[in-house]
């Protein structure tokens, strides 16, 4: 059975239709409210909502790593969680060593992760199919069952972060609206690096290997490389995900790196469109609001959340991204 079929990409990069008008001007409409949203927060009596932008923004991030490697590389990888609590973990490790910059903090923690990709991804791509799905899930629970163990930092219960690390550049980590926008701000910046990566050769190259991979090979292409490479760069932007959501929260558990979050975020990209441009930000909206919104009538919202989701993947089965492609008709 080819599961990498059950996921099937939406989509190239860049699928949103060049020539309309939605496509050109939606984002920056999009960018420009987001990062007034602060401003206007106050006036609208929603401050919280302040906070909680800020944490889907960091989300976004997580499932844009994952579209990367599977969008775009065709690799199903269900471990993604596991370099999202490296990221964060290494946060937790550096600031107890008094380690105050958030750059520096969120820098080192993007390297490490991307390290620890590096290792595991030179494993894990020598697999195929469900065994390359279960060799990221086992690599990922080995983190969090060493997590579980540090019992300096918590163990299972946990490990709050005393202070927020230091922006430096007179801005104020402890400000609310701030560390909005630098977080914002961040989020964009890699998601346009994520981009121009696809549409660079190397992003074809992949794309290649995706699709075809004994004609990549035929044609002389380095596909193990090429796939290692971007399962690095996953890695990596899943670190600084990690990173990001410990400044956010002042605290980090290994329930963050739990298989679950892993499949978590697969859903939310799923519902998105699997390699599609705004995929894993039209997800990670819709689940994050969905869910915020369904917690303030019920106790049990998560089985009508799951309803909506399964009538969301009938309605855009290559995900809800796709409704801004300007397109009347999907492919079969």
């Amino acid at each position: 059975m080819n599961l990498q079929a059950i996921v099937k990409p939406a989509a190239l990069p860049g699928a949103a239709s060049a020539g309309s008008p939605l496509g050109r001007w939606a984002p920056w409409v999009l960018l420009a409210a987001l990062a007034a949203f602060p401003f206007l927060s106050p006036v609208l009596g929603s401050e919280y909502y302040v906070s909680f932008m800020r944490r889907l923004f960091i989300i976004v991030l997580s499932v844009a790593s994952l579209n990367f490697v599977l969008g775009y590389g065709g690799l199903v990888a269900l471990g993604q969680a596991g370099f999202v609590g490296v990221g964060a973990y290494t946060l937790v490790v550096l600031t107890d060593a008094g380690v105050e910059s958030a750059w520096v903090l969120w820098g080192v923690a993007t390297l490490g992760a991307a390290i620890a990709s590096l290792i595991v991804g030179a494993i894990s791509l020598r697999t195929r199919g469900t065994y390359f799905i279960m060799i990221t899930l086992a690599f990922a629970q080995m983190i969090y069952y060493v997590t579980v163990s540090l019992s300096a930092y918590g163990g299972d219960d946990g490990y709050s972060i005393p202070m927020r690390p230091e922006l430096g550049l007179g801005l104020d980590s402890n400000d609310e609206a701030t560390l909005y926008w630098v977080v914002l701000a961040l989020t964009v910046a890699v998601l346009a690096v994520l981009a121009r990566i696809s549409h660079s050769r190397f992003g074809k190259a992949l794309i290649g290997c995706r699709d075809n991979e004994t004609r990549m090979l035929a044609m002389g292409y380095p596909v193990y490389r090429i796939r290692l490479a971007a399962f690095v760069i996953a890695g990596a932007v899943a670190g600084l995900s990690g990173a990001l959501l410990a400044t956010h929260n002042s605290f980090v558990s290994p329930s963050m790196i739990h298989w679950t979050q892993s499949a978590t975020v697969m859903v939310i990209l799923v519902l998105g469109g699997v390699g599609h441009r705004w995929g894993a930000v039209v997800g990670t909206a819709v689940w994050l609001i969905l869910e915020e919104t369904l917690r303030n009538y019920t106790d049990f919202w998560h089985w009508p959340l799951g309803l909506l989701l399964i009538l969301a993947v009938f309605w855009k089965p290559r995900g809800l991204a796709t409704i801004f492609d300007g397109r009347r008709k999907e492919e079969a």
